[in-house]
């Protein structure tokens, strides 16, 4: 199959032939049919996410399943399904409790000694790292059943891969981590792809303002077509000034979604008193945040956001009747529509912070 490589960060993907293995007991073989660039892929071929190399990146991802293990019973052939980056075990306290984003899944992977999901093609020797474990930047996907759930099959796959990772990131950030109340007022710092979704969960949620924030002021028609109701343009204006002059003293809910050290502390001090702030962005590892300790004292909170704090198997059919209901806003997320051999120019136009989203579709 054809497969966009890593070999090193810093360099260009490489569109190569690569071999994919068969499914073992737990595992499904998926023909992927769109997958989406995301700016934490970005990360990682930047070198600010350490990962082992040669590597097939993209985690956000939806396809049809091609083949099934002896013991998969969650999915069936010909189901189409979303992927998702953050599997679970099923068991452990994380995963009872109903917090399986946060679940250290140490099952989903093979073990060493067993054979690679993936590996170069044309009888060389070694091993290709899956991103993520799903490696959705190639023309199949081999994964573990638990990193994919079946969907009803009159959704568009194109736009359901965006549900594995920017939307059930950002709209399950403000109503499942955040869980805003109706009405509030909400800021949300970042324009890409999560944080559009920010946006949009923002109006599922009931916010009865929404402040979208980006230093690119052509993101505003993006923000304000997703739901936002006032943009800040942060290349010309103090947005923590703007924010508390607007409201009259500051917002109840803000969120985060770049990743920066500078708009995590932006977010927290544009906060009303007992205000909360959630970090959905990731910054580098490393990085620490400097609060104003009298804004704790005022209740004022600061917390992150696992993966929208997801339940995968649940929310994700739950976000897809939101978008068949026309409530989740989908179609204006995508910017573009591409090809895999165009997905370096895709990532340079991601550096730009011009698109949103940019979906590879493979061929049917």
């Amino acid at each position: 199959m054809k497969a966009a490589v890593l070999y090193a960060t810093g360099t260009p993907l490489v569109i190569e032939e690569v071999q994919i293995d068969k499914p073992g007991p737990n595992e499904v073989l998926i023909r992927t049919a769109a997958c989406g660039l995301c700016h934490s892929d970005l990360t990682l071929m930047e070198g600010r996410i350490p990962s082992r190399m040669p590597v097939i990146l993209g985690h956000e991802a939806a396809g049809v399943v091609e083949a099934i293990g002896s013991d998969v019973r969650g999915v069936s052939v010909g189901d189409h399904v979303v992927t998702c980056l953050t599997a679970y075990c099923g068991h452990c306290e994380d995963c009872l409790t109903g917090h399986m984003a946060l679940c250290l899944d140490t099952e989903s992977s093979r073990k060493r000694g067993e054979a690679p999901r993936l590996a170069p093609a044309h009888g060389r020797e070694g091993r290709l790292t899956q991103g993520y474990g799903l490696s959705g930047f190639a023309e199949q996907m081999l994964v573990h059943e638990r990193t994919c759930v079946a969907i009803r099959k009159d959704m568009p796959l194109d736009r359901a891969a965006l549900i594995g990772c920017s939307v059930t990131t950002g709209v399950g950030a403000v109503v499942r981590t955040a869980h805003i109340e109706a009405g509030s007022i909400v800021a949300v710092i970042g324009c890409g792809g999560v944080g559009l979704s920010c946006i949009n969960g923002a109006v599922i949620g009931g916010a009865s303002r929404i402040i979208a924030i980006d230093r690119v002021a052509a993101k505003r028609d993006m923000a304000m077509a997703m739901g936002a109701t006032d943009f800040i343009d942060a290349s010309t204006t103090d947005p923590v000034e703007a924010v508390v002059e607007m409201t009259k003293g500051g917002v109840q809910y803000s969120f985060e979604a770049i990743g920066l050290k500078a708009t995590v502390e932006q977010a927290f001090a544009m906060l009303r008193r007992g205000g909360l702030a959630t970090m959905v962005g990731a910054p580098p590892l490393g990085t620490k945040i400097e609060l104003d300790s009298m804004h704790l004292f005022y209740e004022r909170r600061l917390q992150g956001s696992m993966m929208g704090s997801s339940r995968f198997p649940i929310d994700t059919p739950r976000y897809i009747d939101l978008y068949m209901q026309g409530r989740l806003k989908l179609d204006e997320l995508i910017s573009r529509r591409i090809r895999l051999e165009d997905i370096n120019a895709g990532f340079d136009e991601m550096k730009t912070g011009m698109v949103s989203r940019s979906v590879i579709e493979f061929a049917a």
